[in-house]
């Protein structure tokens, strides 16, 4: 079986998943203020929706893998905490349940970025084997 360290990997895909989905979720207003209004099409389109899905979708799989491989209990568990608020707040986004402040998304999506960038930090080593719990 190949042994491959996923740690430095899933956090670069976690930052930057999480830095896109602030990028769409900061120029969603913005694009569709600026466009042409018109009344027989949609003001924005079902694939632009769907981005914030595909963010969280990969977000999951980099705070997974991520939490998989740190070796600090605290990290995994606030990726995980993050990733949850960031989910329930997009999902809340879309059917509004509650009216929340922008800010509730924004705030799990910068904290998933600084725990990535962090855990890559901390997790820096000299072989593939040193960011892996132990069993």
């Amino acid at each position: 079986m190949i042994s491959y360290n996923f740690s430095s990997k899933s956090d670069r895909i976690g930052a930057l998943a999480s830095m896109l989905c602030m990028i769409h979720c900061v120029a969603t207003p913005f694009i569709f203020v600026i466009q042409p209004m018109n009344s027989q099409i949609e003001s924005i389109p079902i694939w632009w929706k769907g981005m914030d899905f595909i963010f969280l979708m990969i977000s999951f799989f980099a705070v997974y893998w991520t939490s998989k491989t740190t070796t600090n209990e605290d990290i995994k568990n606030l990726l995980w905490l993050s990733w949850v608020w960031l989910t329930v707040a997009i999902v809340n986004e879309k059917l509004v349940v509650l009216k929340l402040p922008e800010i509730m998304v924004y705030i799990p999506a910068i904290a998933l970025v600084i725990l990535h960038i962090y855990n890559l930090k901390y997790c820096k080593c000299d072989d593939d084997r040193c960011c892996i719990k132990s069993k």
